[in-house]
């Protein structure tokens, strides 16, 4: 009888050598296996302690609180088996099943929601999730894991945060994953969690040890799927097909591909990578913009508490439309409320500008790249993120102009106006400390920055009609940032500092004005020194 070691040589020998092939090749285009992320990964899976039938597998699963499924992004068979898992246990009935993903997200989930109560079809949602742009694997077995979801789980979520792309992030969105997994499970207290996250992510020192910690007591069941260290040892069995392996108590590994098949399958993705060939997609350049701006003013992307820090800004990040957008584009703002004539008025200054940030929407839309806007929109998108972005994505977004996006009027006429001053204020300084060549609005002696002057433009303001008050606004904010630009340049005043101001809950009742009130004094308390040694 042949002995382990020659029933896996007979068996793979052929398998092997084409293998060698497609992983040379695979080496010379992608080289994220040498991280060190990836090395745990691999090191962690050498030996199992048994093998499991079909029903085995069953039982564990029903043990579960939260099942962790490794994917493999590039292999069909990996999402198809997630369904499978999922129905399966959604049929037993004795609790709910609610889905987890790694391929949306998180700041996605509003469009998740619209397609799970089916007023947006698949097209749409795979168009605005960027699954193409961002994910680029086989749509079909994907949406069928969604599809099935909303067939039989109580709920479906996205789980995962940008960059993607940056290994050195990682840790950060295991643990953001963790943390919304834990509030999933508050929201959902009876219900199995099933997730679908890449199997790196799985290694017991990653997402698995940053899940335990955020949710002590929880039964959680790792599922790997064709680890190849596994795979190979399983070959020398005696049984003809093992379809799954104990590796300890909490991790199995299920058996549903060949290595050839994992590998040869991500090879013919990168080669089509390598072939696109679209127009440009702005978004990076966005997300950029947002990200840089962010990091000067010391936020915290990933904070998990509202505070100093809005909580987890990547999870808020916009969609991002472009001239092939234009039909999504208006059904969108339709869908708010948005008037046809309102709709070309807002065309009409993307094709001055550019591009415009619709707050209503959370969305850029963007023709082409003019910095100076570009700067602008992203200090604007961040100002309404700090204002609280989730209030307006959940359907509860302010009354205003919606053509121009006045995010922050609530209450009165007078606090709309000074919320929207201090809006054109961030935005100028965000912009020019993006773009620094971004010109500084053309003084007007008539106007002397003050509160007393603030507050007359205010009641004037308050008595004209909306473009007329949001011209001064406009005004008032561009002097007031490029002010604040100046102070920063010459260290009087820091990123802290204007992080504060972009922080502001303008919500409340008269404290837009009192905001204006206090940046007014401080660069007024500011400019006296020099006003002092100009006349000494």
């Amino acid at each position: 009888m042949a002995s382990p070691t020659n029933l896996r040589s007979r068996r793979n020998a052929a398998q092997l050598q084409a293998l060698a092939g497609v992983e040379r090749e695979i080496r010379s285009q992608d080289s994220h296996n040498r991280r060190k992320y990836l090395r745990e990964f691999n090191q962690a899976f050498r030996n199992y302690d048994s093998i499991l039938d079909s029903e085995q597998v069953q039982n564990a699963l029903r043990a579960g609180d939260v099942v962790l499924i490794g994917d493999y992004h590039a292999l069909a068979a990996a999402q198809r088996y997630a369904a499978s898992l999922l129905e399966q246990r959604a049929l037993a009935g004795d609790r709910p099943v609610v889905l987890g993903v790694e391929t949306i997200f998180a700041r996605d989930q509003h469009i998740l929601d619209v397609w799970w109560r089916r007023e947006i079809d698949e097209t749409e949602l795979r168009h605005r999730i960027r699954f193409d742009l961002d994910w680029g694997y086989d749509w079909a077995p994907f949406h069928e894991l969604l599809a099935a979801a909303r067939d039989h789980a109580e709920a479906l979520y996205g789980l995962d945060c940008m960059p993607r792309e940056d290994l050195r992030k990682i840790g950060a969105r295991d643990r953001h994953a963790a943390i919304k997994i834990a509030e999933i499970s508050e929201r959902h207290p009876n219900a199995v969690i099933f997730v679908l996250f890449g199997e790196s992510h799985l290694a017991p020192g990653h997402l698995p040890r940053v899940l335990e910690k955020q949710m002590p007591g929880a039964k959680i069941l790792t599922v790997l799927q064709n680890i190849d260290a596994l795979y190979w040892r399983a070959a020398g069995e005696r049984s003809d097909k093992v379809e799954a392996v104990r590796v300890k108590d909490d991790v199995l590994c299920v058996f549903n591909a060949t290595p050839l098949e994992k590998y040869e399958s991500y090879r013919l993705y990168l080669d089509q990578w390598s072939r696109a060939d679209e127009g440009p997609d702005f978004a990076p350049t966005i997300y950029n913009l947002i990200d840089s701006l962010a990091s000067f003013l010391e936020i915290n992307r990933y904070a998990a508490h509202n505070g100093t820090q809005p909580k987890f800004l990547v999870d808020m990040l916009p969609e991002v439309h472009g001239r092939s957008s234009d039909a999504m584009l208006r059904r969108l703002l339709g869908r708010k409320g948005m008037t046809e004539a309102e709709c070309q008025s807002l065309l009409a200054m993307v094709e001055e500008r550019g591009s415009a940030y619709l707050p209503l929407i959370n969305a850029f839309y963007i023709r082409e790249i003019q910095m100076m806007h570009a700067t602008e929109d992203a200090a604007r998108f961040l100002h309404h993120a700090c204002q609280g972005l989730p209030q307006l994505l959940n359907g509860h977004a302010p009354e205003g102009n919606a053509a121009n996006g006045n995010g922050n009027e609530r209450g009165n006429s007078m606090d709309a106006f000074y919320a929207r001053v201090i809006e054109h204020a961030v935005a100028d300084f965000g912009s020019r400390v993006l773009h620094p060549s971004r010109a500084a609005p053309v003084a007007d002696d008539s106007l002397q920055l003050s509160r007393a002057a603030l507050e007359k433009a205010a009641q004037t303001a308050s008595r004209a009609g909306d473009n007329k008050a949001e011209s001064s606004a406009q005004e008032w904010g561009y002097r007031i940032g490029s002010q604040i630009y100046e102070a920063y340049l010459g260290g009087k005043v820091a990123p802290s500092g204007v992080r504060r101001l972009f922080l502001a809950r303008l919500g409340e009742a008269g404290m837009a004005r009192r905001v204006c009130a206090a940046v007014i004094a401080k660069l007024r308390a500011i400019s006296r020194p020099s006003a002092r040694a100009a006349h000494a």
